[in-house]
Formats: C-alpha cells, sequence, structure tokens
C-alpha cells in the first residue's frame, strides 16, 4: 500500500482531528511537522491557502480536515465513521459545520489563542476579544448539551462518528482555561460525552504523542496576533 502522511504542526486543532480519525480507523502514517516550514514555499506548495492539515497516499494529496476525515473513512477498511442513513449523516455534517462556523472560531481562535497561546509567547491577552467569546462559547454548549440529552451518548447515534472527533479537540481545549471549565460545569451530558471519547485507544495514543507539545511555545504563532486576531 502506498504511503500515508499528514503534514502540521503537533498542536493544530484540526491536525489532531485528522489524526484521531487516521488512528481510529488503524491507518499506519508518518507525520510531517511543518513549524519550521510555515508560510514558506514548502508549506505553500502543499496547501496554497497557508493552512493545515494536508494529507498524501502516494501520489494524491487532500487539504481540508473534512475532506481528509472522508477520505481516510472511505478509502481504508475498518468500522464507518459515517452513517449511511442519510437524516444521520445530514446530522454529522451538521456538527462538523457547526463546529467550524461557531465552535471553533470563538473556542479556538478567541479564547484560547488570547489564554494560551499569546501568553506563551508573552504577547499580552486582549480582553475584549475574550469577553466577546464567551457568551458564543455558552450558547454553543448549551446546544450540545441539549441535542446530547436528547441522544444516545454521542452526537450521532450510540457509536462516535466523525462528528465527535472533530468537536472533541475543542472541548478539550475549552477545559484548559479557567473560562471554559466554569462554562463546562453543569453540563453533564457534555461531562458524560467527554469521558466516553477520552476512554477510545485511538484518543488515548493520539494525546500521547501531541502531549510532549501542549503548553509549549508555537513560533509561527506570532503572527496570529495581526492576521488571526479579531478587532473589537
Amino acid at each position: 500500500m502506498a504511503g500515508v502522511t499528514l503534514y502540521g504542526f503537533p498542536v493544530s486543532t484540526y491536525v489532531i482531528i485528522a489524526r484521531f480519525v487516521l488512528t481510529q480507523k488503524n491507518v499506519e502514517y508518518s507525520f510531517h511537522d511543518l513549524e519550521e516550514e510555515m508560510g514558506k514555499p514548502s508549506h505553500l506548495a502543499l496547501h496554497p491557502f497557508n493552512r493545515v492539515p494536508i494529507l498524501t497516499h502516494g501520489d494524491f494529496r487532500v487539504y481540508e480536515t473534512a475532506a481528509i476525515a472522508s477520505y481516510v473513512d472511505e478509502a481504508f477498511d475498518g468500522e464507518p465513521l459515517q452513517p449511511k442513513e442519510p437524516r444521520a449523516r445530514a446530522k454529522m455534517q451538521q456538527w462538523i459545520s457547526s463546529l467550524n462556523s461557531y465552535y471553533y472560531p470563538y473556542i479556538v481562535y478567541h479564547l484560547n489563542h488570547e489564554r494560551l497561546v499569546f501568553p506563551a509567547l508573552g504577547i499580552a491577552a486582549d480582553e475584549k476579544v475574550v469577553s466577546a467569546a464567551l457568551p458564543k462559547i455558552a450558547i454553543g454548549l448549551e446546544v450540545m448539551e441539549r441535542e446530547l440529552e436528547q441522544g444516545e451518548g454521542c452526537l450521532v447515534g450510540a457509536r462516535p462518528t466523525l462528528a465527535d472527533f472533530f468537536l472533541l479537540p475543542s472541548l478539550s481545549g475549552l477545559s484548559r482555561t479557567d473560562e471554559g471549565q466554569k462554562l463546562l460545569a453543569g453540563k453533564p451530558r457534555i461531562a458524560a460525552w467527554r469521558s466516553k471519547m477520552d476512554q477510545l485507544p485511538a484518543v488515548q495514543t493520539v494525546r500521547a504523542q501531541v502531549a510532549p507539545f501542549v503548553g509549549k511555545p508555537i513560533p509561527h504563532a506570532r503572527e496570529w496576533a495581526n492576521s488571526h486576531r479579531p478587532k473589537y
């Protein structure tokens, strides 16, 4: 079988999603750390929009995490991570789109960058950004808690789908901030869902791989204070 390589930097939320999916599907792959190459020609040759992750499988290359996850699920053996039934599949896609539009931007770009990423680089947090994010995060958590209460333990049914692996890194990151811990308090369904996901061998394996990089400065993130930081 042609080799599989995942490109990115270790603590990227979307890179972690891709690693969860690859590991859950038991796909052997190599990881290419792009930290020293971010924004340089070698990186842009892989992803013209200056983002991660990128996956190569032999002579095939694909970027954008949703495309990577779907490809891995369909191209390799193992228990499917996408429902076949149209309504369940639509719900899965709804969660993935919601993560991209409503959860990730406020949890990661707004809160985690200000509380975790920028301080590690000696950049003071912008409290206006944090204050604007918290009500948006609260709404997202209320929606998730309500949907889980009406479901079967996972976001779509009783077994994890791509949706669960997409949401997990952002929710885990949220719990690393004081504000996030307060927002998560009193959300028993989310807590039970996180516990269920945390026990998956694939999740434990990826977290062990990423652990040495958690909390350390992300050198190329210094530019994010200008390129990623919202203006209020």
